[in-house]
């Protein structure tokens, strides 16, 4: 498993920004990550469409976007954790000030 704390930039709302662009994406049928499981305001669960696993997204304070990445063979997270963070960086570059990974 492995923990990201994404800090936006200024008073960017980044989880907002992240989920609508997801939305904006898979709208034209593009895109590799889906948003699965519930809908809730401030929480998210993506899947990729190659890699097993799921990525759940919150919104905690000040702005700060937490994320979880697990996959069902371990060995695998690093395609996940690799997916988002060029994701990340394609889509939302401007907006975010640092990324922390935390391994667990």
């Amino acid at each position: 498993m492995k923990l990201l704390q994404i800090v936006p930039r200024g008073s960017t709302r980044l989880y907002g920004a992240m989920v609508k662009k997801e939305a904006d994406i898979r709208k034209k049928n593009r895109g590799t990550f889906l948003r699965s499981g519930r809908k809730s305001r401030n929480e998210a669960k993506w899947t990729h469409k190659n890699y097993n696993g799921w990525i759940n997204l919150q919104r905690g304070l000040a702005e700060v976007v937490t994320v979880v990445i697990q996959s069902r063979a371990e060995k695998q997270e690093w395609q996940l954790l690799s997916a988002f963070l060029g994701w990340l960086d394609r889509h939302c570059a401007k907006s975010v000030s640092s990324v922390s990974i935390h391994y667990r």
